[in-house]
């Protein structure tokens, strides 16, 4: 699945969301692309565990896209961070 998060700036926030997935579904693939917002899972997740997962971790899901939707053309994610990288 892909997913379109919005509020990725960082680092911090692609650890974040990994182990949000990985937590309910240890051996998923979990792809961030900060640039697009787009988070692309492989693993046995339902989409609706996944959106949750990381809707608990702060984020918005703008989009879910079909996965052979590819990377939609998304303006590029702030270059500030979320302050997650300096705690």
């Amino acid at each position: 699945m892909n997913l379109v998060v919005e509020g990725m700036t960082c680092g911090h926030c692609v650890r974040t969301v990994t182990q949000a997935i990985q937590a309910l579904d240890p051996h998923a693939q979990v792809d961030v692309d900060l640039g697009s917002g787009v988070v692309k899972i492989e693993g046995l997740l339902a989409v609706e565990q996944a959106v949750e997962a990381i809707q608990r971790q702060g984020y918005v899901i703008a989009a879910v896209l079909p996965s052979e939707a590819g990377t939609p053309a998304a303006p590029a994610a702030a270059s500030s961070c979320c302050g997650g990288c300096h705690s």
